[in-house]
């Protein structure tokens, strides 16, 4: 059974158009990606730092234009509470990441798929 040309064009706009936004979606994510892991390996650099001083050093944090001291273990502590969440952030997207690739490829194979079997009479 043959499917119109006018219905195969349109299927295939909407594969295409689903293939380019995961495919812009995918950039996004490892970008994030990219981010995330810049910032943990701040936060890795930064407690390498804080915990090699001496436990009395004077650490001060930033709060918005001034500056409060605080002692190295609560920063310490505040430095692995943010990794952590930077890598949940960065597990989540690797997930989102496999899903949108999983789907642009889908989208790709399928538009091939429809391809063959018409023939490209399109």
């Amino acid at each position: 059974m043959a499917i119109p040309n006018e219905a195969l064009r349109k299927v295939l706009m909407e594969i295409e158009q689903k293939s380019i936004q995961s495919s812009q979606q995918i950039q996004l994510v490892k970008a994030q990606i990219a981010a995330k892991k810049r910032e943990s390996r701040i936060l890795q650099l930064t407690a390498s730092e804080v915990g090699v001083l001496p436990s009395g050093t004077a650490v001060y944090e930033g709060v918005g234009k001034m500056f409060i001291q605080t002692p190295p273990s609560d920063v310490m502590l505040r430095l692995e509470k943010e990794g952590s969440d930077l890598k949940n952030d960065v597990t989540n997207l690797e997930k989102k990441l496999h899903y949108l690739e999983t789907t642009y490829t889908n989208s790709r194979n399928s538009f091939e798929q429809i391809l063959t079997r018409a023939g490209g009479s399109v």
